[in-house]
């Protein structure tokens, strides 16, 4: 998370806020496991509704969800396709070597 999130996130001070900054830790703490989806659906209820409820904690999740879109849109390669069919070569000789099991 960046610096300015997580500034954000834990200015308390500014903003009205009913919650313990433990709740705020954990809920920052799982923010990319909760945004890749790999969270029980509990944990993900409890975070879901701490964001509902913390408008910082939603303001640095918003952050860093935006920050993945981004990247994930302008952040990419295009692999040759010489290069793929050497990987796809050695992952065959791979797969024809016996294995000690």
């Amino acid at each position: 998370m960046t610096e300015d999130a997580t500034t954000a996130a834990h200015d308390h001070d500014e903003h009205e806020h009913d919650h313990s900054s433990t709740a705020c830790e954990e809920a920052l703490k799982e923010l990319y496991v909760f945004i890749d989806g790999e969270l029980t659906d509990e944990k993900r209820s409890v975070i879901a509704s701490h964001l509902d409820d913390c408008n910082p904690c939603l303001e640095a999740f918003d952050f860093e969800a935006e920050l993945r879109i981004v990247i994930s849109r302008r952040c990419h390669d295009d692999v040759p396709e010489s290069l793929k069919r050497k990987i796809a070569l050695q992952l065959e000789r791979q797969d024809d070597l016996p294995t000690d099991v």
